[in-house]
């Protein structure tokens, strides 16, 4: 008689719990799969790591040093193709051969409960959470309303204006969230995957180390966006390099409404005066 144990599939000796190695593959697929990993680290993720622990960390400060540092990040040196080919097109590989990845995939955190596979199963839908909030953000930012290489100025106040709504400001803590996440348990796969950290034991610490990096992403991007709805609502006018409060347009408003009733009463005490 079988014994229950040959009902599951054997586990090879050694092997990590929710680690598959980099499969062999064949044709070309062994190099997709490789340019796959190393993508997500390089240029996908240090995009991320620029991106919220520098860039994004510097509206703590407040709008000015934010600025300053989209200033300086629209004053590279060709700029678009440094944007095309070092962010645009390596997420889209990275998420489109995911998805075939994880379309191709048979998930089996259910049957097999270990906390590996739990984290894959994680690393696969904050993935896609991450496309959609990086696709919108990108396309916000960059390509509707003003210019933000042409006029820095404008970039604190128009992410105000996607925070400042309830419904944006979730979907921004959660992309965030998930972004932070997918980079983070990202780096540990890829390490795994590549043989970079080997053995059972300095998997695991470095794994606390990826969480705690994810933590600090989070705690960063959080800071950050705490930071934009904190500070008084800046308005651009296209066309002009005035920011201002909504206070202080209320103000200026309700002054030139001022000047023109002293004006008319003025004016009609000038034509009493005259019969």
């Amino acid at each position: 008689m079988a014994s229950a144990s040959t009902t599951a599939p054997p586990v090879a000796q050694g092997a990590v719990h929710g680690v598959a190695p980099l499969r062999a593959g064949q044709g070309t697929s062994f190099w997709l799969r490789r340019l796959h990993s190393l993508t997500g680290i390089v240029p996908v993720g240090a995009f991320l790591f620029e991106h919220i622990l520098i860039s994004n960390s510097t509206a703590i400060t407040g709008p000015d040093a934010y600025a300053k540092q989209v200033a300086f990040l629209g004053g590279l040196p060709l700029v678009f193709f440094l944007e095309l080919f070092g962010i645009w097109l390596p997420i889209l590989f990275h998420a489109l051969y995911g998805f075939y990845i994880w379309y191709r995939g048979d998930g089996n955190a259910t049957e097999y409960p270990w906390s590996g596979n739990w984290m894959y199963t994680a690393q696969r839908w904050t993935g896609g959470i991450a496309f959609v909030y990086i696709l919108w953000h990108t396309y916000t930012m960059r390509f509707t309303g003003v210019d933000l290489h042409a006029a820095p100025a404008a970039s604190f106040g128009k992410v105000q204006g996607e925070v400042f709504q309830p419904a944006m400001l979730i979907f921004y803590v959660v992309g965030l969230v998930a972004a932070s996440w997918h980079f983070a348990y990202g780096i540990w796969l890829f390490c795994a995957k590549w043989g970079i950290v080997s053995g059972e034991k300095a998997r695991k610490h470095f794994l606390y180390a990826c969480l705690a990096f994810f933590l600090l992403l989070t705690a960063v991007g959080l800071a950050s966006l705490a930071s934009f709805r904190s500070r008084p609502q800046l308005l651009f006018e296209p066309g002009t390099a005035a920011m201002q409060t909504p206070h202080s347009s209320a103000k200026r408003t309700s002054v030139n409404q001022t000047s023109v009733i002293q004006a008319s009463v003025n004016q009609a005490s000038a034509n009493t005066e005259g019969r």
